[in-house]
């Protein structure tokens, strides 16, 4: 019967590199596995295929634990692992496009009806509206264009920094960015495409500001900040807006989170654990 492993907190991960590996990856599977699962899950479509790519990723870290230096840190080793078998099994679907729609089509800065999210009581939104968003941006997130939808499961799901997601997928840090924002954007105007509607005044400034104002939004939510502008300076077009934003950015990390199948637990516990 395979021993329980605590959840390690981030000081003890940091230590992890001086260890054996069935030290370690059982310390790991506990920590992230729910999460690499749900790497896996939303990048595969399918829980077989997610499962496979899991047990793939956490056997390749056990026989190359010994590669480790601790040189990043052991969950960026583990999700870089994991996103070379992704690379590997990706299959570009029947009817999944190349490429977003341009940036311009993503950008919603003309006089149509703005989604209303407004709550009469100005309480918190309500739960049902909360699962149809989720929803919502589930189905979307499985239509995005493969590179697109992993810089973003890293990014929103996994909730990984920048640079730690530019490192894991080889690329430069404002690569990155590009395909994060374009991604929330599609994301968030598939959302809005599910909500109730309603009639606005017209923008209050130039569509330029308007557009910075959109990139320090999206900055902000890369850096987990809270937006620098005061809400009362933003007009209600560019502030409906940025509530759909924060809507998708909400749905994603609460996709992100979730757990591994018992039964896989228990098979990879078993198998880079040792059993007692």
């Amino acid at each position: 019967m395979t021993e329980a492993v605590s959840i390690p907190s981030t000081e003890e991960l940091s230590g992890l590199a001086g260890q054996s590996a069935e030290v370690a990856l059982p310390r790991l599977l506990q920590a992230y596995g729910g999460r690499l699962y749900n790497l896996a899950l939303r990048f595969c479509g399918s829980p077989e295929d997610a499962e496979d790519l899991v047990q793939e990723t956490f056997l390749l870290a056990f026989r190359k634990w010994h590669q480790f230096r601790g040189q990043a840190r052991p969950t960026t080793w583990l999700y870089t692992i994991a996103a070379r078998a992704c690379r590997r099994r990706k299959r570009r679907r029947a009817g999944e496009p190349h490429a977003l729609a341009s940036l311009s089509d993503l950008e919603p800065f003309g006089q149509e009806p703005i989604a209303d999210l407004t709550r009469p009581d100005d309480g918190p939104l309500d739960a049902q509206l909360r699962r149809e968003a989720r929803e919502s941006v589930e189905r979307a997130l499985a239509e995005l264009p493969t590179h697109y939808r992993m810089a973003l499961i890293l990014k929103d799901l996994l909730e990984l920094p920048v640079a730690d997601v530019a490192g894991i997928l080889g690329l430069k840090q404002a690569t990155v960015k590009t395909r994060v924002h374009r991604a929330r954007l599609l994301l968030r105007q598939r959302l809005e495409e599910t909500l109730p509607r309603r009639e606005a005044p017209a923008a209050l400034y130039s569509q330029r500001v308007c557009l910075d104002l959109l990139r320090a939004k999206q900055e902000a939510l890369d850096r987990g900040a809270e937006f620098p502008v005061h809400q009362k300076e933003v007009c209600e077009r560019c502030a409906a807006l940025f509530a759909t934003l924060d809507l998708t950015h909400d749905a994603c990390m609460d996709i992100g989170r979730g757990e591994l199948p018992p039964a896989l637990e228990s098979r990879l516990s078993a198998e880079i654990g040792g059993t007692a």
